[in-house]
């Protein structure tokens, strides 16, 4: 089937490059555009009871009002607030008040809104649509800080934003700097090295040109697939999908590039050459591309959905870039020919390879050795990963010198630090009224919870069923401590201490993050399991063999033990950190064991390739490592390259997640794959392909038509690896 396609690209490049374009053409013109959301309780099921607190404020008070940013009034001197400064803070307001931002509804404070020690003041931004998620708000605080600058002029005030709207902000602007750095920094590793390896200008360029053109059609199918299927994008995933396509786009167009230049020195001519490569590596990069499908995929059972939504959308991605592979990257290297390697020569003859034919040699040699020693360095590694605490305080992963960071440094210093988004509690009867007494009695158990600042006066709806508290806890509403209370005491004390013949529910930031936390580790507990065991079944559908994806998925646990081990012990335990992004394991698996796995497969295939022709196990695994070791190690460089430019970033989150990855990435390439899986499969030698006969000698399919160049270039294989 693989050379079938690989003929028809060859032989009808214009044609299927038109397709191409045609259809990126219509898909930017025509598909619908990702949605967007940045609120939490979209992407957790019904039946948390975060949601259905939320769902219950919507209901029984749709006009509850809670400020979206918050303004921090200080002396510039730090000293106690004056009568004219009191009065200069209502002036400031109404002045911001009176700009009339777009998403703001009003700006206001009051003298309740003064810190007891009297050095801070508060004016509270509300928005018009307090179910907005989009960037109207956001930019609304960005134009309100430079309102407030010309309006505090004259005065001895000085303001800060904090609150979401304004930690939105920051972030987004922060990152920014970031994405636009992760792109030029992909884009100069893959044409740098590009180069290096093949010493051309326009193999250096044309996976970038590709790879633009992949992106285009595949965001057009994912914004199709999320209208017809309801689904919402988590506002990272067009950051993961460029890294996702540029990662895995690269790797199987330098598989691809590889075996063709392998072909043309073994004598072929160049569409014939590149019609076999196809043929060759087709099968390992269409099992490598379902193997990372299927992990994406595997996604869907996840009870949260930014998750549900994330694997689609990148399954989707790797799909296309699967099709582009086999047939954009022929077609468009079948119209160059042995031009795209130009100005270099070195299609023409066969390298030494010192590096990767010594490490094919020593790997062949003593397998048992270094078998024991790479599982050995990456069972280490993994220890780490036994003391992984996940953090949901993503605010304090921030950098810190941002306005809504000091901001909020600012206003502890006069209230609880959950002023800013406090805690929602609501008492709901399920027949009758409320009675008010007990609604009183309820707010004095609320206010004695350990870690609870404040507990507002009862609100109750019109039809007096449901009653409103907002409890102020003593921590930022993000914080760990924050989480495990509204998870926790404040939770279990609602619900305990609840009226007779009410039930009460409670919701808001820190209770919506624990809730959170809940799901996060039922993902891990069921999604990782499923994706692992689909994944053995590709590998077994490739190698049609029980014992080969056994040892390569234990292999691949030990790489994400490692990578995980090794970043906690970096982050969480050298720099005494509380813990580490709770998403981080989810991270590693999208990218160091889905796309890692690529790797592993591309050297099996190339292993059961080699013992098919006969040759010893050892010869089989020397002549593999050999072969296989520059394209690993290139794919891999440019990969953990690309995330390896988030350790720049001020972010500790962009940090962890950076060095996780390319870490990761670097382990998987270099450890596992080089060294581990092909030990392991010499040391088993024929045992590892059973119940199959994946290892019995057998004629080369690509040289059925022509048996005699097929021989010669094997002999010339040989010579090569010998050399």
């Amino acid at each position: 089937m693989f050379r079938r396609v690989g003929r028809f690209a060859v032989h009808r490049p214009w044609l299927t490059i038109a397709g191409w374009i045609i259809a990126a053409v219509a898909l930017v013109l025509l598909a619908p555009g990702l949605k967007s959301t940045t609120d939490e309780t979209e992407f957790l099921p019904s039946h948390y009871e975060s949601v259905q607190a939320g769902k219950l404020q919507e209901k029984a008070f749709p006009k509850t009002e809670q400020p979206s940013a918050i303004v921090v009034f200080q002396r510039s001197d730090g000293g106690k607030l004056t009568d004219a400064d009191r009065a200069d803070v209502v002036k400031v307001t109404r002045g911001l008040d009176d700009k009339h931002r777009k998403g703001v509804a009003r700006i206001a404070t009051s003298p309740q809104a003064v810190s007891p020690n009297g050095e801070i003041a508060l004016a509270n931004i509300v928005a018009t649509d307090r179910n907005s998620q989009d960037a109207t708000l956001p930019n609304a605080v960005k134009d309100l800080r430079e309102d407030a600058k010309g309006l505090l002029d004259g005065t001895h005030l000085k303001a800060g934003f904090t609150g979401q709207a304004a930690t939105n902000l920051d972030a987004q602007e922060s990152s920014g700097d970031t994405d636009a750095m992760i792109m030029s920094a992909t884009l100069l590793l893959i044409v740098i090295l590009l180069l290096v390896i093949f010493r051309s200008p326009l193999i250096a360029l044309m996976p970038v040109l590709i790879i633009a053109l992949v992106f285009a059609v595949a965001l057009g199918l994912i914004g199709t697939a999320a209208h017809l299927g309801g689904l919402k994008a988590d506002n990272s995933i067009s950051a993961i999908l460029i890294v996702v396509l540029f990662g895995v786009g690269t790797d199987y167009i330098l598989f691809l590039l590889f075996r063709y230049r392998e072909e043309l020195r073994a004598g072929q001519q160049p569409k014939e050459a590149l019609t076999n490569a196809v043929a060759r590596v087709g099968e390992t990069i269409a099992s490598a591309a379902g193997a990372v499908i299927v992990a994406f995929l595997a996604l869907l059972l996840s009870t949260m959905g930014m998750m549900r939504a994330m694997g689609p959308s990148l399954a989707i991605a790797v799909g296309v870039t699967l099709v582009a592979a086999l047939t954009l990257v022929p077609a468009v290297f079948s119209l160059l020919g042995t031009k795209a390697f130009w100005p270099s020569k070195a299609w023409k003859k066969r390298p030494r390879n010192r590096v990767s034919n010594g490490l094919g040699t020593l790997v062949a040699r003593r397998p048992a050795v270094i078998a024991t020693l790479s599982a050995a360095v990456l069972a280490a590694l993994a220890l780490g990963a036994l003391s992984f605490k996940a953090q949901f305080d993503t605010d304090s992963q921030l950098p810190q010198k941002l306005e809504s960071v000091q901001a909020m440094k600012d206003l502890q210093r006069g209230f609880s630090a959950g002023q800013s988004d406090p805690a929602m509690v609501y008492v709901e009867s399920r027949g009758g009224t409320l009675d008010k007494g007990a609604l009183g009695t309820y707010k004095k158990e609320l206010a004695g919870i350990d870690g609870v600042g404040g507990v507002s006066e009862p609100v109750v709806n019109p039809d007096g069923t449901v009653a409103q508290y907002s409890v102020v806890l003593k921590y930022r509403p993000t914080e760990d401590k924050a989480i495990e209370i509204a998870g926790g005491a404040l939770r279990d004390s609602a619900h305990k201490a609840a009226p007779d013949g009410t039930k009460a529910y409670v919701g808001g930031t820190s209770a919506v993050l624990a809730d959170v936390e809940k799901a996060v580790n039922h993902d891990y507990k069921l999604v990782f399991p499923i994706a692992g065991l689909a994944i053995m079944v590709i590998l077994g559908l490739l190698l049609r063999s029980l014992v080969a994806p056994l040892y390569l998925m234990i292999a691949v646990a030990l790489g994400f033990g490692a990578t995980l081990g090794s970043t906690v012990w970096l982050f969480q335990d050298l720099q005494h950190k509380n813990g580490l992004l709770f998403m981080l394991p989810v991270i590693v698996y999208l990218f160091v064991v889905a796309i890692g796995t690529d790797y592993n497969i591309l050297m099996v295939a190339r292993l059961r390739e080699e013992v098919r022709r006969g040759v010893p196990a050892r010869e089989a695994v020397r002549t593999a490592v050999a072969r296989s070791a520059p394209t690993i190690a290139s794919a891999a460089v440019i990969l953990a390259g690309t995330f390896g430019v988030l350790l720049l970033a001020d972010n500790s989150m962009l940090q962890q997640m950076g060095f996780a990855v390319a870490f990761g990435i670097l382990l998987t390439a270099f450890v596992m794959a080089m060294l581990l899986v092909p030990t392991i499969t010499s040391l088993l030698g024929h045992k590892a392909w059973w119940p199959g006969h994946q290892d019995a000698p057998r004629a080369e399919s690509v040289v059925e038509s022509l048996p005699a160049q097929g021989q010669g270039r094997h002999r010339a294989a040989d010579e090569e690896v010998h050399s």
